[in-house]
């Protein structure tokens, strides 16, 4: 029996009153049609002694129930990856997400995160409900059914975009689930559109509001690499390169508490890693209504929640990319560091087969860096040291920025490597790793935020490790913008920090309430 204990009745007034509240925190199983339930499914809700809730998908998938084709579960926000975890569950589900056990299996997922393949076992079955295997099976499952309800792709184009390794396994599981094979799941009004030559794929990334895209988009454009990123009015694209492959994303608003992603990519099977790290990027799993009403029960916390919701950390595309920006912006202003990066990617990345609309190139890869002298780009010779030591640690170790280890063994890791300092390693653990405490303290946004007269009026609210009644360590949960309060200069931790749920110890993600702080803290230092 799993440790994440739901409550029964409580769970069950949830689904009477279809409460959008609780969509994507837990899943109910109808005993009688062996289906399960989003909180807000529009079927008529079955009588209590009929149910079964669930944490996760792959607990009720595991139990013998299959998704609702009515309220369709691959659509409930994605709250499972850091909610009520464990530290190595979340960086296992993190890894998963990536297609760790599409390569290799649990025992060796379990030997990257230093542990026997038993005890991630029985973690997952503890936090999850599920065991790995369950949980990266039904990650395939909901992306399949996704893509047949939100796309016109053929079934054979599904599978593989799916992550299923050949077209019959596709069809056994889903006559198992559902007892019909996966086509007449899909109305049969319009014929089937292949993805293509370019692989185009259209489909929504789901969140749970508030979300405040203008505040992302703004992040983003600012260290917008060009040749490498284009940031519009309402729309981010980039590069794409995987496994040889070239291709460019696209994301905007997509409606109701969604992102569209325009994925042009010819390999298919590389649709979950892009979704994975689009979701990564733009901080989908937040929680930003729980982190709200933790952080709000501190008074000095509380009018800065309700100023600025909707708030999230933005993380990194990839490892090593993240890296070399961190590295081009040591000491120097965020402009400065773009315009290196640009001269970077002008010299040193490899050119699109097809330019679009601005987008020329793919990041440089570290071979392409490791024996450069980069200092003819205009940087000092100490800088393009440290950038060559990075590109000969990412040849050395494939698995250099994957989230397998705790803070401090992270941070340690990274500063054995040349040139690789306190602030780096924390940066690249912050927005690359999205380790709960990472927190890069000397970033000179940062020093402002703490001089401002937020800050000064509580003179220990960066210094007390634990503030409030529910104990959040609000030292590590602040950030900085930078003193225009329109071009924001962001510098946060993708915060974790344990509180308390009705007796039961969790993991809740504070970053997006970080950056509220920051909001008010720029407003104060904006010129007049």
């Amino acid at each position: 029996m799993f440790l994440m204990d739901l409550d029964h009745d409580a769970c069950y007034r949830a689904i009477c009153h279809r409460d959008a509240r609780f969509d994507g925190r837990f899943f109910t199983g109808v005993k009688t049609t062996r289906v399960y339930c989003r909180p807000i499914c529009p079927a008529r809700t079955p009588f209590s002694e009929n149910v079964t809730f669930y944490p996760t998908a792959p607990a009720a998938q595991e139990a013998g129930f299959h998704p609702c084709l009515r309220c369709r579960p691959e659509t409930a926000p994605n709250l499972g990856a850091w909610r009520r975890t464990s530290n190595t569950v979340s960086r296992a589900l993190a890894l998963i997400e990536l297609g760790a056990l599409d390569e290799d299996d649990v025992d060796g997922l379990a030997d990257r995160l230093g542990l026997g393949g038993r005890q991630l076992r029985r973690l997952f079955r503890q936090h999850l409900g599920a065991s790995p295997v369950a949980v990266a099976q039904t990650r395939r499952v909901l992306l399949a059914k996704q893509l047949i309800h939100e796309t016109r792709l053929p079934m054979a184009e599904i599978a593989f975009a799916a992550g299923f390794g050949s077209i019959r396994r596709f069809n056994e599981t889903f006559l198992a689930l559902f007892a019909r094979p996966p086509s007449d799941l899909r109305a049969a009004s319009n014929q089937d559109v292949s993805a293509g030559p370019h692989g185009e794929i259209s489909l929504l990334l789901r969140y749970v509001p508030p979300y405040d895209w203008p505040a992302m988009l703004a992040f983003l454009r600012r260290r917008a690499i060009p040749g490498i990123e284009v940031v519009t009015a309402n729309q981010y694209c980039r590069t794409v390169r995987l496994d040889g492959a070239q291709g460019t994303i696209a994301v905007e608003p997509g409606g109701e508490n969604a992102l569209r992603a325009t994925v042009r990519f010819p390999k298919l099977s590389a649709l979950p890693v892009i979704i994975a790290r689009l979701r990564r990027v733009f901080d989908l799993a937040a929680d930003p209504v729980a982190i709200a009403a933790h952080l709000a029960s501190d008074p000095a916390l509380a009018p800065l929640v309700e100023a600025r919701p909707g708030l999230r950390v933005p993380g990194a595309w990839e490892g090593f990319e993240l890296a070399v920006r961190a590295v081009l912006g040591q000491q120097i202003t965020v402009v400065a560091a773009v315009r290196l990066a640009g001269r970077l990617v002008a010299a040193h990345g490899e050119r699109l087969a097809e330019s679009v609309g601005g987008l020329t190139h793919a990041f440089p890869l570290p071979e392409a860096l490791a024996t450069t002298d980069l200092a003819s780009l205009g940087m000092p010779r100490s800088r393009a040291a440290a950038l060559s030591a990075v590109a000969c640690a990412a040849i050395a170790d494939d698995h250099l920025f994957d989230a397998t280890l705790g803070l401090d063994d992270a941070v340690l890791r990274l500063r054995s490597i040349r040139g690789v300092g306190e602030w780096t390693a924390q940066y690249i653990a912050l927005r690359q790793l999205r380790e709960p405490d990472a927190f890069p303290a000397a970033d000179i946004g940062l020093m402002r935020a703490m001089a401002s007269p937020v800050v000064i009026r509580h003179p220990n609210f960066l210094s007390e490790p634990r503030r409030g009644a529910r104990g959040a360590p609000m030292r590590r949960n602040i950030c900085g913008h930078g003193p225009d309060r329109h071009r924001p200069t962001w510098l946060a931790s993708a915060l974790m920090s344990p509180i308390r749920f009705g007796g039961t110890m969790s993991s809740v993600r504070l970053g997006g309430i970080a950056l509220v702080l920051a909001g008010i803290v720029a407003r104060k230092l904006a010129p007049r």
